[in-house]
């Protein structure tokens, strides 16, 4: 059975497509069939982080708008197998985006067997960030351990339990998972972020993820790989885990505790 997921957040820059493109790497490498999609129409960053802007032709309205096949639009992953990326247009209006036309992608894609839809959404509550909720299973909500992008994604969860296909429906709710980016314990310890377990008591729903802040994620963007592919890097193992929990796997949460010095470490100042 396919599983739709949405990749949103309320606040701009906190990591959202670059975790839209790490899990939906790290679903391919368990060998799930899973497509990205970039809902963010007029801006396209998804193929840059994904290393495949030279390969786009056609985008995801042009399918909508009947210009071309599904199959036509979709590019495969270099890199790893049983991942696609469908990409965003950057010439089109965002109310080019219609819910008819996301609802025969979706049919189709299922049609196809893919195991994950991963859609990755706009920031905010604009058309394209609706209509990425819309037809969801599961939402993961990215959040900085900072009070602005916390409120904001309290706002989210309110559109995502009123404005879904599950809710009109009266269905089972959408099922949410908190991805908490960006997470710098020495930060935490001097009082300067919010803690895990203060994000945790605002926003009250449970946490598939801690993503520390780490360099090798700029790294990785611009070179155009999936931070998850850095398997030294924290913030790759960090993703390799968010994933193994989506899954069903149990993982114990690293990354979220300052490691000690030693003696010798304490002595030197290293």
């Amino acid at each position: 059975m396919t599983r739709i997921i949405v990749v949103t957040s309320g606040k701009g820059g906190v990591g959202k497509t670059t975790s839209s493109a790490a899990i939906a790497t790290g679903l391919a490498k368990k060998n799930k069939k899973t497509i990205v999609i970039d809902f963010d129409i007029g801006l396209r960053n998804l193929d840059l982080i994904m290393g495949c802007e030279r390969r786009v032709v056609y985008d995801f309205i042009n399918v909508i708008q009947g210009d071309v096949t599904l199959n036509q639009a979709l590019i495969k992953d270099k890199k790893t197998n049983n991942l696609f990326i469908l990409p965003a247009s950057q010439t089109r209006d965002k109310e080019a985006l219609t819910r008819s036309g996301v609802e025969k992608i979706f049919l189709e894609l299922k049609d196809m067997n893919f195991d994950f839809i991963i859609c990755d959404s706009p920031a905010g509550i604009e058309s394209g960030a609706i209509l990425a909720i819309y037809f969801a299973d599961e939402a993961i909500i990215i959040t900085n351990p900072e009070v602005s992008s916390v409120r904001d994604s309290d706002r989210i969860l309110g559109i995502i339990s009123s404005k879904s296909q599950r809710s009109e429906k009266r269905q089972h709710p959408i099922k949410e998972h908190l991805l908490l980016t960006r997470y710098n314990v020495k930060r935490v310890n001097n009082g300067d972020m919010l803690s895990m377990k203060d994000v945790l008591d605002i926003l009250n729903i449970p946490l598939i993820g801690v993503i520390p802040e780490d360099e090798s994620v700029l790294r990785s963007s611009n070179q155009g790989n999936s931070i998850i592919l850095d398997h030294k890097s924290h913030a790759g193992q960090a993703y390799i885990d968010t994933v193994n929990r989506l899954l069903g796997y149990e993982c114990p949460f690293r990354f979220v505790q300052e490691e000690k010095k030693s003696f010798l470490k304490r002595l030197f100042g290293r």
